[in-house]
């Protein structure tokens, strides 16, 4: 059930669906904490003569119903219900709020793993070589489009999969994303060989007499009469590539899919430090091409790595190095 059709019957229904209302009304799907709070809702209706309001016994019970579930889904679902109650404490000072530190702990965020432009190019040379079959006719194709975009767009996984030939643009080079997260469209830019790899793969699937109207999928297959890759069957592909091209994370785990978008936005950074671009001004042009609705959401896919790092100095040292000077020494050493 999704927010839009979430039905509430506890006694803080009217609650819930203000809650609700006020999120989606911001910009935001909220399926997954709406789904939480049904479950919350259930509960309080079921139990309503033993805990006749969400109380701190209340909380307890509740939570002991998801102790089957993975320590860091019952932090998400703990943590929306605490969410839900500042709200609630806005209009009613004397509610209760459960305290976070009780939480289970929160997992460590894992470490994405930043592609350089030699592995993509390995990657793309061994999606060539990858078999076709009845569904998939064109998968050294799709598969080498999926790469493209991922790497060079920063687009969601979700985003890619949601594709049709429609969006496309060949006359303007711009690709069209709809509706994405926080119900925002935007249009992306592509450069000249970019939107060369769309017109060949257009070419390649019209030559084999595939579908080529404007609204069948772009990360095309033949299963089912023809839909979009599955997110499960693109991640297989993938991951088939990234071991045959032996690319695996410093803990030898296999990168995933949403790595690309971290090392679009950790490339483009790299890129405008190379070319002593004003970074700063730079920034908010990327976060509107990665759809983020501001700065501080782009900032987490930035990380330092070593050639960034070699790259900022760099760029340091030729505005500023010579105002850099060593600190003269005294005699008996001291400085």
């Amino acid at each position: 059930m999704t927010a839009a059709t979430a039905v509430f019957s506890s006694q803080l229904a009217p609650v819930f669906m203000r809650y609700i209302g006020l999120k989606r009304a911001l910009g935001r799907r909220f399926d997954n904490p709406t789904r939480t709070l049904e479950l919350l809702d259930q509960f309080l209706r079921d139990e309503a003569t033993t805990y006749p309001d969400l109380n701190v016994a209340a909380f307890q019970a509740w939570c002991r119903t998801h102790e089957n579930v993975a320590s860091g889904v019952r932090r998400f679902r703990m943590t929306e219900v605490y969410k839900f109650c500042l709200y609630r404490r806005r209009t009613e000072p004397r509610c209760y709020v459960p305290n976070p530190a009780l939480f289970p702990k929160q997992h460590q965020k894992l470490q994405p793993y930043i592609f350089s432009e030699h592995e993509v190019a390995r990657l793309l040379r061994a999606a060539s070589g990858l078999k076709r079959g009845p569904s998939s006719p064109l998968r050294p194709e799709v598969i080498r489009l999926a790469i493209v975009l991922l790497f060079t767009t920063g687009i969601r996984r979700r985003e890619l999969l949601g594709l049709t030939l429609g969006v496309y643009d060949p006359r303007h080079a711009t690709l069209l994303i709809r509706e994405s997260k926080f119900h925002k469209s935007r249009l992306l830019p592509l450069n000249r060989d970019i939107a060369d790899e769309i017109d060949r793969y257009v070419r390649a699937r019209t030559l084999r007499n595939l579908p080529v109207s404007s609204d069948t999928a772009l990360i095309w297959n033949d299963s089912k009469g023809g839909r979009a890759y599955s997110g499960t069957n693109l991640r297989c592909c993938l991951r088939s590539l990234f071991q045959q091209c032996s690319i695996f994370t410093a803990k030898r785990r296999l990168p995933r899919i949403h790595d690309f978008r971290h090392s679009f936005a950790v490339n483009a950074l790299l890129r405008w430090y190379r070319e002593g671009a004003e970074v700063a001004a730079k920034l908010p042009l990327l976060a509107t091409y990665m759809g983020h609705a501001s700065v501080v959401s782009t900032h987490y896919y930035l990380h330092w790595i070593e050639p960034l790092r070699t790259a900022a100095g760099e760029k340091f040292a030729s505005h500023y190095g010579e105002l850099v000077v060593p600190v003269p020494v005294r005699e008996g050493g001291q400085r």
